[in-house]
């Protein structure tokens, strides 16, 4: 076998694996605390491990406030939970912040909020709003003439709000090339699909009418996503990029089935989740 593709094959199973770990720490957590978003979580931790540990966003450990940081919003706040796991792995939140999740007098809610920790660079999950907040950061960069990027995850869903597209619009106009936008495409919303209840059933289109330079990524592949994420151009359009993914990816009865926007596992789901991320009795405590 070529050693080359044996390198290959090797990394991806170690990442795979470290998917998984990720998966199962956020699992864990919500536990814990009783409630999350789980699924939406399972579907965007690919995109964040790949933004994070690859270094595709810069960022300075001993430094986390320095104004020309890369920024990122996540603007499907309800998400939060896979974000938190993963400032956690890369050292901006601690163990036991972390473990804290959702507990009382904790400052990690259900919902991001400004300044409790580095990483998390506004307050979302009032859906719709994060978009402007980065057209916000991304012109005041430029204005600076800092070298930054501006990255900001929409749920599809949340581009029914209105106000999305009043900051697409004004992102073109301002020539926002530092600005990156990636719709997590899941297809699904809190009570169905996003094509049953309005009716869509293509993003790109949309986002180039709007100026936006659009490319689309396989949200599971960790090697597409980073390579699109390191070949953006730069140039002076807005970038969009849409990332295919399956909410609920890795937990079987998860996958693609809306109850689960908002759900703990009974006892017997219970069982088929320590199955298929590897958790044992001990660690859920």
């Amino acid at each position: 076998m070529n050693i080359h593709y044996h390198m290959r094959m090797e990394s991806k199973v170690i990442e795979t694996d470290k998917i998984k770990e990720l998966k199962k720490k956020i699992f864990i957590t919500a536990y814990r605390a009783g409630a999350a978003h789980l699924a939406s979580s399972f579907s965007v931790i690919d995109l964040l491990y790949v933004l994070y540990c690859k270094k595709i966003i810069r960022y300075n450990i001993e430094n986390p406030w320095d104004e020309r940081r890369d920024r990122l919003i996540l603007s499907k706040g309800h998400a939060c939970l896979a974000l938190y796991v993963i400032l956690n792995e890369i050292g901006m939140i601690s163990d036991e912040e972390l473990n804290s999740f959702c507990q009382p007098g904790s400052h990690l809610g259900g919902e991001p909020k400004l300044g409790v920790a580095p990483g998390i660079e506004a307050s979302t999950g009032s859906l719709g709003h994060g978009l402007s907040f980065g057209v916000g950061m991304a012109l005041g960069s430029k204005m600076n003439k800092y070298n930054n990027r501006i990255y900001v995850i929409l749920g599809d869903g949340e581009c029914q709000e209105g106000s999305v597209w009043e900051a697409a619009m004004s992102a073109a106009n301002f020539k926002l090339g530092n600005l990156i936008v990636i719709v997590d495409d899941n297809r699904l919303q809190a009570m169905d699909s996003v094509d049953a209840i309005m009716g869509i059933r293509s993003w790109k289109e949309k986002w180039e009418a709007f100026g936006f330079d659009v490319s689309e990524v396989d949200g599971h592949n960790l090697n597409e996503v980073e390579q699109t994420l390191r070949n953006i151009t730069d140039n002076d359009k807005p970038k969009l990029i849409i990332s295919h993914t399956i909410k609920g990816h890795g937990v079987s009865f998860m996958e693609e089935v809306p109850i689960w926007h908002f759900r703990m596992p009974n006892e017997q789901e219970l069982e088929i989740v320590k199955k298929e991320l590897g958790i044992s009795v001990e660690e859920l405590g």
